[in-house]
């Protein structure tokens, strides 16, 4: 795997294409990553003695390894590049 435990990534594709999030799992069997703050998606919660009322949590899931890149490596190639920084 390219990436490990707590680096700091770059989603380079998809849905969430440009967000930075923290890596905070590695699945590499699976070849899928959880990065903090990607692919948050609601989850029903069934009532139960811990939840008596039930509900809706968010939770993020793991995503594919190959869409996402080290941020200094991103930043790196975005240099060499040249692209010019955002307006906001």
């Amino acid at each position: 795997m390219h990436v490990k435990k707590n680096d700091v990534v770059v989603v380079m594709s998809g849905e969430e294409k440009g967000k930075v999030g923290k890596v905070l799992h590695v699945y590499p069997e699976k070849n899928r990553v959880l990065v903090e703050g990607v692919n948050v998606m609601s989850k029903a919660l069934r009532k139960s003695q811990d939840n008596p009322k039930g509900g809706v949590t968010t939770k993020e899931f793991p995503i594919f390894a190959a869409k996402v890149m080290l941020q200094d490596k991103f930043e790196a190639r975005k240099k060499k590049r040249g692209v010019p920084a955002t307006q906001d």
